[in-house]
């Protein structure tokens, strides 16, 4: 059997009464008797009538809703972003629509159109990683849509933008391999176009840099799609594997890669931390009973989520056109365990 919510409209027709008065009794507003407010609120609640609050948002000019682009929810990372996202937009009345990329440009482009026919308020976006254009983002943001980029941002759209400090995160990765001894340390990461990965480069670079140990342009790689699709790891690691210096060590630069590489590195019968050692990003909550537990440096996924969500309702709901923006930057932290130690 179908549920059919009754309407402010069936509301009416049962009392005999106008639209306006029983909107207005709802309300509680002073035009409306005391008595006619009684007999509208316990009809109302006696069939279960809810305001339905797309309509309500269409004649305030407001749809109460926020989109939400990320590259796909099974990441570790995004869906705890997803948490602090709607651990603020419920507390303020805003519904949210999640949707995924799955890391495809053309599907990021389509999602936005799809997302501006949801008549949203608002977007919140962290860029996947095959866009090197973002004029799809600038064309709405021109219009006047708020946008707030978080985790993968741009600069090219003045915004504001909320991301973890992924070059100190990094730097510090890559300085606890070398203090544990390690002296050729690999780095699997993301499409170069991502913010996320240009940074942790630099970060991972600059650990190098600082304790005098030479850059060498064989161990690092890129996947393309920072590790959804499988193969992508899988090659990078063997072409590390299969250098006549191979690496002591590996770093990983995202959630994926890091839980990939590490379940690689087991089927090819490589030893961890006996043979190499490693450490890299993630959010999961099983890094500390993984065989061995990993060294990661963990997002603060939660706040960050907060934080973008806090930044676009401002936005949304500003009087006056903002034109000061922000970069919020957060710390990531170093959790040191089994996996970088040195035998």
């Amino acid at each position: 059997m179908k549920f059919e919510a009754i309407t402010i409209k069936d509301v009416a027709k049962a009392l005999n009464l106008s639209i306006s008065t029983v909107s207005k009794a709802l309300r509680g507003s002073y035009e409306i008797s005391a008595e006619t407010q009684k007999l509208v609120k316990e009809y109302a609640a006696k069939h279960n009538y809810k305001p339905n609050p797309i309509a309500q948002g269409l004649r305030n000019g407001s749809s109460k809703s926020i989109g939400i682009m990320v590259t796909n929810i099974d990441n570790n990372f995004f869906s705890q972003v997803i948490n602090g996202i709607e651990s603020v937009a419920h507390r303020k009345d805003y519904n949210v629509i999640i949707t995924q990329t799955h890391e495809s440009y053309e599907r990021e482009v389509l999602t936005l159109q799809h997302m501006l026919t949801r008549s949203i308020d608002g977007l919140l976006v962290s860029i996947c990683a095959e866009t090197e254009n973002v004029g799809h983002f600038k064309e709405v943001s021109n219009k006047g849509l708020p946008i707030v980029f978080f985790d993968r941002v741009t600069d090219e759209i003045n915004t504001h933008r909320v991301i973890c400090n992924n070059f100190r995160g990094a730097y510090d990765g890559t300085a606890h391999l070398i203090q544990n001894g390690y002296k050729r340390i690999a780095h699997i990461t993301s499409s170069n176009s991502l913010s996320i990965t240009l940074e942790r480069l630099e970060g991972y670079m600059k650990a190098l840099e600082d304790y005098n140990l030479p850059l060498d342009e064989c161990l690092i790689k890129y996947c393309t799609h920072g590790g959804m699709i499988p193969e992508e790891t899988s090659t990078a690691l063997n072409e590390l594997m299969a250098l006549e210096q191979r690496p002591d060590a590996v770093f990983t630069a995202s959630d994926r890669l890091s839980t990939t590489t590490l379940s690689l590195l087991h089927k090819m019968k490589i030893k961890v931390p006996d043979e190499i050692g490693m450490a890299g990003f993630t959010n999961s909550a099983s890094a500390d009973i993984f065989y061995p537990p990993l060294t990661t440096i963990v997002q603060p996924a939660f706040e960050i989520g907060k934080e973008a969500t806090e930044k676009l309702i401002q936005l949304i709901e500003a009087k006056r056109p903002v034109v000061h923006f922000e970069k919020k930057v957060l710390d990531a932290k170093l959790y040191v365990r089994e996996s970088s130690r040195k035998v």
